[in-house]
């Protein structure tokens, strides 16, 4: 056979029949740049380092089948080519190279007769089950009087305990710096207020909890930011107060961030973001006392400005929830700190205002925790000045009472999760 068609243009796409898969052997899983395939079987085919090549039976018999399987949804990288041996696949002869490269792809075909050859009766990607996060969570920086800033943390358990304070690593900063995830179990925090000013400084953290040093700033310092996570090991800083911004910077897979990318939406700082979906963000709410949202793609692309649903409110918090599920936390509104909640569904759909439990607060930091659960904590209340309790979230998006305060109180710091 020769000549390559670009992801099978001749066939239809979707399912076209229900897959009889009764009575076909499950073979060990491959992993080879080539299988000689067997009528009868079905086949996952792992393609993590390599395009694996299927030749097909050179004679078939009306009925004859097969199961082809994108084993660790990898197909979208390498995908298979089938080599249909001599005889026809759907109607066009073996002059042609199949391609399948769509990840999650489900692939049964069932031999006809000489004319149509092999058809598919299922060709579909199946959809990956909703994201669960990390297991564990972080706190950490943020601020209290008389201290100042710090650089403390505090370690989350996946079961939301909260550990003691974590001797500090790195500048000793307040006023917000942001947390998020990268490279699907690490974490970083980044910008904040510092002794010397605004600055753009990052700490990565392990995916054994373990903040680093500080790495010098990329793009423009600032304090009161918000980050979150998108594309699944991907994250992403935007807004701020350096004269109250909206650019970005985006973090890699790897750690690295980014150089400011140009502001899109209303400029403001002290608001909250957080993942939702399988891999998008959502930014919301801010300075003084807004309702706006911004949407993040799953490439790292900020939306314009979405109308705010719920109580206009700046300080609060946000993390993830039920796998797909995100939720807005605390917050002080016009008439000063709440204790108020709005859900993000999985498509990123802002719930109108929930009455929550805990203790009325403002400047507070969220993560997620055990894979599908929250934790909200820290703080500044009517009295006293700094916080230190948590409340937990279940993976319904509930709210529990206030857990006492365990290391330093204090308020603008930041959260993220690791695994």
């Amino acid at each position: 056979m020769s000549g390559v068609t670009g992801d099978n243009p001749y066939r239809a796409s979707g399912v076209i029949a229900a897959a009889a898969a009764g009575g076909l052997s499950w073979q060990d899983v491959v992993t080879g740049s080539t299988l000689t395939a067997e009528a009868g079987n079905a086949y996952w085919i792992n393609t993590t380092s390599n395009t694996c090549t299927i030749t097909l039976p050179a004679s078939a018999s009306n009925g004859d089948e097969m199961i082809f399987a994108d084993y660790d949804r990898t197909w979208g990288t390498y995908g298979i080519i089938i080599d249909s041996n001599g005889l026809n696949y759907q109607g066009y002869d073996d002059s042609y190279d199949v391609e399948y490269g769509t990840a999650g792809t489900a692939l049964n075909i069932v031999y006809s007769d000489a004319t149509n050859g092999w058809i598919p009766t299922l060709d579909k990607a199946v959809a990956e089950t909703p994201s669960k996060g990390n297991d564990n969570g972080i706190f950490g920086y943020g601020e209290s009087v008389p201290a100042g800033n710090m650089n403390i943390s505090n370690l989350v358990s996946n079961t939301g305990v909260v550990g003691t304070d974590v001797s500090g690593v790195g500048t000793a900063r307040g006023q917000y710096p942001g947390g998020c995830e990268y490279g699907g179990d690490k974490g970083i925090f980044g910008f904040g207020d510092a002794p010397g000013g605004n600055t753009a400084i990052t700490n990565l953290v392990s995916n054994t909890g373990v903040v680093a040093t500080d790495t010098a700033g990329v793009g423009t310092a600032r304090s009161v930011v918000a980050a979150c996570s998108y594309g699944g090991d991907k994250g992403i800083f935007a807004y701020g107060d350096s004269s109250v911004t909206n650019i970005s910077n985006k973090v890699s897979n790897t750690g690295v961030v980014a150089t400011d990318t140009s502001g899109v939406g209303t400029a403001r700082g002290w608001l909250a973001a957080t993942e939702y979906g399988s891999d998008l963000g959502i930014f919301g709410y801010g300075g003084p006392v807004l309702s706006i949202t911004n949407l993040v793609s799953n490439t790292g692309v900020v939306g314009t400005d979405v109308t705010g649903v719920g109580t206009g409110r700046s300080n609060l918090g946000a993390c993830k929830y039920g796998g797909d599920k995100g939720i807005w936390l605390y917050g002080a509104g016009p008439g000063g700190s709440t204790a108020t909640s709005n859900l993000i569904s999985n498509t990123g759909v802002v719930g109108t205002d929930n009455a929550i439990a805990g203790t009325v607060r403002s400047v507070v930091a969220a993560t997620q925790y055990g894979q599908d659960k929250g934790i909200v904590g820290f703080g500044q209340g009517p009295s006293p000045s700094q916080l230190g309790m948590t409340n937990l979230v279940s993976n319904t998006g509930v709210v529990a009472a206030d857990v006492s305060a365990v290391g330093s109180v204090r308020k603008y710091c930041a959260a993220c999760s690791y695994n």
